[in-house]
């Protein structure tokens, strides 16, 4: 059985740093991509960062680049999505996706659609 849970969140001032966790089971791990999403009410799911574990290949959309990295511990089956520099703006439900039917070599796919597991989400919040 699949799963996913996350972790890490919580409340932060502007300008500090979060680490969240994606511990992932039921699965190999050594050929998928894991995505990090983001919903704040009333707003849609956005794509915020993407890791194959092939190469670890790393995509980050353009509103956290410079500020977010996501990384894999793969002997603990868990990905990881370092926060810095948070803005209020970045307060939202952070989810980790699991794209099992990504195929070695072609591109990491980035929209929610692709992700057919899902964890519970943690929240994060940035305060002004």
């Amino acid at each position: 059985e699949v799963q996913l849970v996350e972790s890490g969140g919580g409340l932060v001032q502007a300008g500090g740093s979060l680490r969240l966790s994606c511990a992932a089971s039921g699965f190999p791990f050594d050929d998928y991509v894991i995505g990090w999403f983001r919903q704040a009410p009333g707003k849609e799911r956005e794509g915020v960062s993407w890791l194959s574990s092939s190469d670890g290949s790393t995509l980050y959309a353009d509103s956290v680049k410079g500020r977010f990295t996501i990384s894999s511990d793969n002997a603990k089956n868990t990905v990881y999505l370092q926060m810095n520099s948070l803005k209020p703006e970045d307060t939202a439900v952070y989810f980790c996706g699991a794209d099992l039917s990504w195929v070695r070599g072609s591109h990491i796919a980035t929209t929610s659609d692709w992700y057919d597991y899902w964890g519970p989400g943690t929240q994060v919040t940035v305060s002004s």
